[in-house]
């Protein structure tokens, strides 16, 4: 329920907190990243890499270049859509 509200009242911010979540600390949760990236991508990416950088005090696009590696780490980078 309190995931409901959290995402009615600011999608960006919900879905920035989603993705430092499934990045923080040892390992990544992959699968949450991949279906965050790819469902958000198209609608609005641009909005949660700002509410990243606002919460978190780097970029989106840093974050997942410093916790990736490879082809994965380029596709994500492509969803992210740039550097802020």
């Amino acid at each position: 329920m309190l995931a409901v509200v959290k995402c009615i009242k600011n999608t960006p911010g919900y879905f920035a907190e989603r993705l430092y979540k499934a990045m923080k600390g040892a390992g990544t949760k992959d699968r949450t990243l991949i279906r965050i990236m790819v469902s958000r991508s198209e609608v609005d990416m641009l909005d949660i890499r700002k509410e990243y950088v606002k919460n978190y005090g780097k970029s989106l696009y840093t974050h997942i270049s410093g916790d990736t590696s490879g082809d994965y780490k380029k596709l994500l980078l492509k969803l992210c859509g740039g550097n802020d």
